[in-house]
């Protein structure tokens, strides 16, 4: 690969990095903040917990046609023509929500918001993958992970200040869709390469690692259940604004904390156990959650549920990365997205038929359960399959689910450590 480090008039990493970061801020911001609203929106209109489902399910359907169209449309216009027209549909999918009925419409509405989301994180991704030397992907792949977690969680405070009822919040929302524009538009940088036609022979991806697959499809019926129906949760428990954004908040930064201890141990031993651990310590979380009532209960289950559950996604990702071959790192990145997005597009249709029958409370009950059965295929498979030597183990990397183009960057990333380390 190319070494696109600064040399005599190219201008440095830092500063070409800026305008893509602060259009990676805008859009996670604005799409955190959305994913919110658009449940506390529901509650307002007086719609069922199945129906408020359904635009989480909606939304993750969109994602997988992200996944899947975005590299035509590269294709045919290039990168910066296709940020521009997502990044406004994205605005519009919004606006539109306040001349749509409640209901259907919105499903429709997300199943937009999905997709554009989806192929405005491809196009950042793929400039990030491209923007630096190997050696440097490390570092740039560590300020987007402080850029994710800085944007979603400040997002959330923007409820409270803005309400989130009334047509403000859906203003400052496509506001922030529509400001991710200007960096890049004004960005001196050229389009990326085109990305590869990538096709996912998804039994080829199970051979390599049924238990990523299985954890990548559970982590999508829980975590994608709780993002897009736990505001809907929260309001079932007497949560105010104030206390929902804290609730995401908490969720969100204890998921990053963790990611730090479970990957050096899962470095150290058979990462099934390191899998096992947190997936245990998530499940006992959501049973802690299922039950209560007190509002400093809540944020406490909720932290420690986000610190166990959050980093499953990457400890699975790594697991597989163990048993792949040389060339198979692309099509297993796309797969193991696709299954998480499979899992998510189910999960908060199936959550919100769980709340509408037996209360908000059992919303923990049903992500108790998917963990469990989990645990219990995680134990099989370590009891049938011998772990894989230490000296064969993939560096264990914090990924982001914004699109397959992080595992790219993840991959180089581990690719330039070893160079390194020669």
């Amino acid at each position: 690969m190319p070494d696109h480090s600064a040399t005599a008039g190219t201008p440095s990493l830092i500063a070409r990095l800026p305008s893509l970061l602060i259009a990676a801020a805008l859009l996670l911001g604005a799409n955190g903040l959305a994913m919110t609203v658009i449940a506390v929106r529901g509650r307002a209109n007086g719609l069922s917990d199945a129906t408020i489902g359904l635009f989480g399910s909606a939304y993750y359907a969109g994602f997988i046609l992200g996944v899947l169209l975005t590299p035509i449309l590269i294709r045919r216009v290039g990168h910066i023509r296709v940020f521009g027209a997502l990044a406004a549909i994205s605005a519009i999918s919004v606006l539109a929500l306040m001349l749509t009925p409640a209901g259907f419409g919105w499903a429709v509405l997300r199943l937009i918001s999905g997709m554009a989301f989806c192929g405005t994180a491809m196009v950042l991704e793929s400039w990030l993958n491209t923007l630096a030397s190997n050696s440097e992907r490390g570092r740039i792949l560590s300020i987007y992970r402080i850029v994710d977690l800085g944007a979603v969680t400040g997002g959330q405070f923007l409820l409270p200040a803005f309400g989130g009822s009334g047509a403000e919040i859906i203003i400052v929302i496509a506001l922030l869709f529509c400001a991710a524009l200007v960096p890049v538009s004004l960005s001196r940088e050229d389009n990326p390469p085109t990305p590869a036609n990538t096709r996912i022979n998804y039994l080829a991806v199970w051979r390599i690692s049924p238990v990523a697959v299985v954890g990548c499809l559970t982590i999508g019926l829980t975590n994608g259940a709780f993002r897009t129906v736990g505001p809907v949760y929260a309001e079932g428990v007497g949560l105010d604004a104030d206390g929902l954004a804290l609730l995401i908040s908490l969720w969100v930064i204890a998921g990053a904390i963790f990611q730090f201890p479970l990957g050096w141990a899962s470095d150290r031993m058979d990462r099934r156990y390191v899998l096992l651990l947190s997936t245990i310590g998530a499940g006992l979380a959501c049973l802690f959650l299922s039950g209560a009532s007190d509002p400093l209960v809540i944020y406490a289950g909720s932290f420690l549920f986000g610190g166990f559950a959050l980093p499953l996604y990457s400890l699975s990702a790594a697991h597989a990365n163990d048993h792949a071959g040389k060339g198979q790192y692309v099509e297993l990145a796309a797969g193991l997205t696709m299954f998480f997005a499979l899992g998510a597009m189910v999960g908060p249709l199936l959550a919100s038929l769980v709340m509408d029958r037996f209360g908000p409370g059992a919303f923990f009950a049903y992500t108790a359960a998917m963990h469990l059965a989990l645990v219990g295929y995680v134990l099989v498979r370590l009891i049938r399959h011998p772990a894989v030597p230490r000296d064969q183990r993939k560096r264990f990397v914090w990924l982001l689910r914004t699109s397959p183009m992080i595992f790219r960057l993840a991959r180089d990333t581990r690719k330039g450590a070893r160079k390194t380390k020669r």
